[in-house]
């Protein structure tokens, strides 16, 4: 019979598959809110069912549309309606929660007084579902704030249409060949946490902390759909030309969350400009442009709407007029962005 190995290594990992990190551990040992702490917590449930329904999709014949279109006029998949139910069942329930906005809605959703808590919660639950059929990567953003009058019974829609820079908590969730979840907690000097979903546990362990965009910019990648680019202003069109120039390289998957989750681990840009078809852009501002803004700003990148209401503007200072309000995305390294941006200043 050969003999028990117990080499150094073996005893190390051992070692380390005793002493993981999972998400609840980490948000109680990471954050005094205990109220916030469930809230993060259904959250976390709320990704980790809808990765199992993108992931059982054909099985369980989710594939397809469901015959109708979201707030924003996309059709929705049976994917989009459920993993929308998923995520407003698990908000409601947890206690934590006064108002609700999800990009499958067309109204804001107030909690009703027996449920309600102190946060407000804006997020599309399943981005890039116009690929779930052909198994390319999908994901949930969403973006939490605190009510304005966190004392107060009565919840609004006023309560969530603020600037980016008062999120409470950013993050995505990507369902990929690994279910990844990447969070930005504004009070948390750490920066951008990531966690991998363990299926055999169950639960999503802690594996990198104070995630940062390669220095110098990293990787020559520009990210962006070329088939609108008969429709971008010039200043889009000289920028990405210099990037081909340079000998950029284009990657382009058409889930905002796979390409953003690219662009902050190996660096580079990712633009969806507005358009002569889409004056204020494609990207929803709340829970689509303000997370991700959040998180790229927290990462060392920048978030930038370009030109955008004859401005340029940093994306985390709009202020929505609506729950579906739209804008301009450019978010990547400072390297990239800061390219793009000088495009429109020496047009001016």
């Amino acid at each position: 019979m050969p003999e028990a190995r117990t080499t150094r290594g073996s005893v190390e990992d051992v070692s380390a598959e005793q002493d993981f990190m999972n998400l609840g551990r980490w948000l109680m040992e990471n954050t005094s809110d205990k109220e916030l702490t469930v809230l993060m917590a259904q959250l976390g449930l709320a990704c980790k069912a809808t990765s199992r329904a993108c992931a059982k999709a054909g099985i369980a014949g989710l594939f397809g549309l469901a015959g109708e279109v979201n707030s924003t006029g996309d059709d929705q998949k049976k994917l989009d309606v459920l993993s929308d139910e998923i995520f407003v069942s698990a908000l409601i329930n947890s206690g934590a929660c006064a108002v609700l906005v999800s990009e499958e809605r067309d109204e804001a959703i107030i909690v009703p007084e027996e449920k309600a808590g102190r946060f407000c919660v804006a997020f599309d639950p399943l981005d890039g579902s116009s690929n779930i059929d052909c198994n390319v990567s999908t994901g949930t953003i969403f973006a939490v704030y605190e009510k304005l009058h966190p004392d107060s019974k009565d919840s609004s829609e006023a309560d969530i249409l603020r600037t980016g820079t008062d999120i409470v908590v950013a993050g995505y969730c990507m369902y990929g060949a690994a279910t990844e979840l990447v969070l930005c907690f504004r009070s948390n000097d750490a920066g951008v946490e990531r966690f991998s979903l363990d299926p055999s546990l169950g639960e999503f362990i802690h594996t990198h902390t104070a995630v940062k965009i390669p220095p110098g910019g990293g990787k020559k990648i520009y990210s962006c759909n070329e088939g609108n680019s008969c429709n971008w202003d010039a200043p889009i069109l000289d920028a990405v030309a210099q990037f081909k120039a340079e000998g950029y390289s284009a990657r382009y998957v058409g889930s905002m969350v796979s390409d953003v989750h690219r662009t902050i681990l190996y660096g580079g840009i990712y633009i969806y400009p507005a358009d002569k078809k889409s004056a204020k852009g494609k990207l929803r501002v709340l829970y689509e442009g303000f997370p991700m803004a959040l998180i790229v700003e927290t990462a060392g990148g920048i978030g930038s709407t370009g030109l955008f209401q004859g401005k340029v503007q940093r994306m985390l200072d709009l202020v929505p007029g609506s729950i579906h309000d739209r804008c301009p995305v450019i978010l990547g390294s400072p390297r990239d962005v800061k390219l793009v941006l000088s495009k429109y200043e020496a047009g001016n």
